[in-house]
Formats: C-alpha cells, sequence, structure tokens
C-alpha cells in the first residue's frame, strides 16, 4: 500500500484527503493561521504534522498542493526529505518550465517526480476531477493516483511539462473567456442594455468544436484585423465612458491589429493558418 502525504492542505488538498492520511501545511506556522488549518486537518481526520520532515518521513508518495507560487519553493525545500525513489506529484498549476526547475530538484534529491494537472476544479468533483500526468514516471505516478481512488486520470506525454502545458495553455481560453465576461456585462450593466447585450450573444454564437472556432476567428482576424483593431479601439472609448478599465479589450486590439498586419489571405484549414502565420512571424523576426 502506498504512504501518501500532502504538501499543502488547502482547498485541493482537502477535497483529495483520505481518513488517516498525513498532511504538512506551512500555515500551521503562522499564529494567526494555525487554528483554522487545525480544524482543516481536523475536519479532514488527516494527521497534521507540525513540520514537513515529520510528514514526509517514510512516505513512498507525496502530493504537493501548494499555492503556485510556492511549488518550486516547496520542492526545493522537500527533495533532501524524501527517500529513495519516493513520487513527487506536482499538482500545482505553475509553467511547464517551473516544473522542469522542481523535478531536476526532485531527481538530484533521488525521488521520482511526476507532472500532474488538475484539469477541472476539484468542487464538487474531489476524486472524479480529471488528472493529466507527464513525464518518465508518469505510470508510476498514474498508478498511485487510481490507486488513491481517483477515476479519471489521463497520461499525457513522457516529458515532464507535457500534461501542464495543457492546462496552462487551456487557461488561455478559459480565464480570459472569464475575464472578457467580466469586461462585456459589467459594461452592459451600467449602459443599461445588459439583458440586450446576452440575448444578442445567444442569438450569434454558433454551436462548434473549438478547432472550427479557432479556425474561423483566425481567418476573421488575418482577414480583417486592422478593421476590427479600428473597431475594437472605439469599444474601449466605450468601456471608458462608462467606468470601466478596457484592459482585455486593449489586448484584443493589440492581437487583431498584429495578426491582420501580417497581410496574409487567409488558407484553408486551422493547420494551414497557423503554419502561414508561424512562417510570417518567422520572416519579420
Amino acid at each position: 500500500m502506498t504512504c501518501i502525504t500532502f504538501i499543502g492542505f488547502g482547498e485541493a488538498g482537502q477535497a483529495f484527503a483520505r481518513p488517516g492520511m498525513r498532511a504538512f501545511d506551512r500555515k500551521t506556522l503562522d499564529p494567526a493561521q494555525r487554528p483554522a488549518k487545525l480544524a482543516d486537518y481536523a475536519a479532514a481526520r488527516v494527521e497534521g504534522d507540525e513540520t514537513a520532515r515529520e510528514a514526509i518521513a517514510g512516505a513512498t508518495a507525496i502530493f504537493s498542493l501548494v499555492t503556485a507560487d510556492q511549488a518550486l519553493a516547496a520542492a526545493r525545500d522537500d527533495a533532501p526529505l524524501l527517500s529513495p525513489g519516493a513520487l513527487w506529484l506536482d499538482m500545482n498549476s505553475v509553467a511547464p518550465g517551473t516544473k522542469r526547475e522542481a523535478a531536476k530538484l526532485i531527481g538530484a534529491a533521488g525521488g521520482r517526480y511526476v507532472d500532474v494537472a488538475v484539469m477541472a476544479p476539484v468542487h464538487p468533483a474531489r476524486l472524479d476531477v480529471p488528472l493529466l500526468v507527464a513525464g518518465p514516471h508518469a505510470e508510476a505516478g498514474a498508478a498511485v493516483l487510481r490507486e488513491h481512488g481517483f477515476t479519471r486520470v489521463s497520461v499525457a506525454g513522457p516529458n515532464i511539462g507535457d500534461a501542464s502545458a495543457i492546462k496552462m495553455i487551456r487557461s488561455v481560453m478559459v480565464k480570459g473567456v472569464e475575464a472578457l465576461t467580466a469586461e462585456c456585462v459589467l459594461a452592459a450593466e451600467r449602459a443599461g442594455v445588459r439583458d440586450a447585450v446576452l440575448a444578442s450573444l445567444d442569438a450569434s454564437w454558433k454551436e462548434q468544436s473549438w478547432a472550427e472556432r479557432a479556425d474561423y476567428n483566425l481567418d476573421r482576424m488575418l482577414a480583417h484585423g486592422a478593421r476590427r483593431a479600428a473597431e475594437m479601439e472605439e469599444v474601449a472609448t466605450t468601456l471608458q465612458d462608462l467606468g470601466v478599465d478596457p484592459a482585455m479589450t486593449c489586448g484584443t486590439i493589440a492581437r487583431q491589429r498584429a495578426l491582420g498586419a501580417l497581410g496574409i489571405m487567409p488558407p484553408q484549414g486551422l493547420t494551414a493558418k497557423l503554419a502561414a502565420i508561424d512562417c510570417s512571424q518567422e520572416e519579420a523576426a
């Protein structure tokens, strides 16, 4: 039976933990945060240790679930504490390059690093949340995750960063749409046209795959990017007049203008469009 320890015990750790397991969260070292964290341990019925050393001692698999800004520091600080061959499952939302740096630290200490990407909110899914794993020890990591009770584990590739790259790049769209939504509905509300704007979006939104949508969007930007950038400058002015910072819209202006300025006649198909854009940008570099 695998002996699992949690390093970091926030929302994800609490969602994934099973009674009797061990955990350490550095917030327990802060007197102001310690009572709440001890309550989290008790609610999850895990053994909360006072130090990472205590929590990791004898563990054969460590689930690293700290905040993104602490992912590399956790690997650096805890690598010397690992038992030989212990699996370090880095489940943090960080860049592929950050995971590769962490993997070097874990590997140098004799551990086995696994890149894990959590691909959906942990609530309410908990152990049914989809996970992608990658790296030389991906299969071993996947086996531990399934043994723990995760039901949707897939191997993304043989290289550290293969899983996190999918998550990070997907977030451009997922989090970007969230931010665009906020910018849009805040302005619509202040202009007194929220219902009409949302109804118009419902009427114009096509049911299509993301591959088809990406192909169509690139087609429009390559063909009409300059004109659309000019139109979006007026959109930015509209938002400013309503007291809404057009942060996302300003990014849209720049991206529309850049693709329109390439002067490419859009070829057929997403693959051809992407290749044409890459070629044009390489020539301009």
